[in-house]
């Protein structure tokens, strides 16, 4: 091994971006759902989780900053799928029927998705690569 591939292969940095481009491909690929990124399907799952919830704990719970869950859930109340009710600085957010039928749709898919890339990387080393990488944001989240 060279030392432009020993570089590239032990930059957490580049393996994880290269990573997020690939994973990013099957999740689009897998998720046909129109104009809908992947990242709206998301938000449509912590909503069904969470009716009522507010667009604060929305930002938390998905990593987003206030401004990025503005301009989806702005998107996804224009396709109905949510409504957004204001009480004094509060915005709460929930499902309409359907985003509901959205909502089933896309755990469908979750499980495509998961299927496709458990095919090739295997069961166990899938739940472990998800495990360690969410560990692993959650402890750099709150090292920032």
């Amino acid at each position: 091994m060279n030392e432009e591939e020993q570089v590239l292969i032990h930059c957490l940095y580049f393996t994880a971006s290269r990573f997020a481009r690939n994973i990013t491909k099957l999740a689009e690929h897998t998720f046909d759902f129109g104009d809908l990124a992947p990242s709206y399907l998301y938000m449509i799952m912590i909503v069904k989780f969470h009716p009522e919830i507010t667009q604060k704990e929305l930002c938390h719970k998905l990593s987003i900053a206030p401004s990025t869950s503005t301009r989806f859930i702005d998107k996804l109340e224009k396709l109905k799928l949510v409504t957004r009710r204001m009480d004094g600085k509060q915005t709460f957010i929930s499902l309409t029927e359907e985003g509901e039928k959205m909502y089933h749709q896309f755990r469908i898919s979750l499980k495509e998705l998961y299927n496709s890339y458990s095919k090739v990387l295997g069961n166990e080393f899938s739940k472990d690569l998800s495990n360690m990488l969410h560990e692993a944001s959650t402890k750099l989240e709150g090292d920032l």
